[in-house]
Formats: structure tokens, C-alpha cells, sequence
């Protein structure tokens, strides 16, 4: 969803997952799942490899864009979150709520154009 909202070719593929890993993660610990550590330690390692963690498309342009995802299966979207680092789960039992919030705070600057 982030490289096509961005456009293919303004952010490498490595980077796409690694935002979307930061905001898995980040919705993770919301849902009680993943420590409040766990997602520093994610966060940190992403930074040092100079990856971002952070995606600069607009809450409603992403629920959109991720609602054509390849894992949403009949019209329900379906999200890769994490228990643990190291052990995720594909799954649609989340609060949509909770991804609203998590795909807001994870916003960073706009894309410079």
C-alpha cells in the first residue's frame, strides 16, 4: 500500500516493509500483543539499518490503498501483526478503531514532491 500510494520507485521496496513493520507493530502493542519494549527494539533496529519508520500518506488514502492489499480476502482486510519478535500472525481480528489510531501516529512529514 505504501509503495503505491507513494508511487513505485520513490521508496525502495525495503523500505515500504519496513514503516508497514513499524506500524504492525505499533498497532501490536495496542492490542496488548507486543510489548511497549519489543516495538522500541523493532523501531531502533530500523533506524540504525537507516530504514523509516514512519509513512507519510494520509490515515484515510492509506485504509484505502490497504483495502487492495493481496491479503484481503472477501472485502476484509487482513493484517500481518506480531505476538513476539520473531513470531507473527495473519489476521483480521483486530480493532479498526485501534488501526485508524496507529496509522496517525505512525504519520510522518509529508512526501516531498
Amino acid at each position: 500500500a505504501i509503495e503505491t500510494g507513494l508511487g513505485y520507485g520513490a521508496w525502495l521496496h525495503g523500505e515500504a516493509v519496513a514503516a508497514g513493520l513499524s506500524m504492525a507493530a505499533d498497532l501490536s502493542v495496542r492490542l496488548g500483543w507486543l510489548g511497549e519494549d519489543e516495538l522500541r527494539r523493532i523501531e531502533f533496529l530500523l533506524r540504525q539499518a537507516g530504514l523509516p519508520v514512519r509513512c507519510p500518506l494520509p490515515t484515510d488514502r492509506m485504509l484505502r490503498l490497504m483495502a487492495f492489499d493481496k491479503k484481503a480476502l472477501d472485502g476484509a482486510l487482513r493484517l500481518v501483526l506480531l505476538e513476539k519478535i520473531g513470531q507473527a500472525v495473519v489476521t483480521g481480528d483486530y480493532d479498526r478503531g485501534r488501526l485508524r489510531h496507529t496509522l496517525a501516529a505512525c504519520r510522518a512529514e509529508p512526501f516531498p514532491a
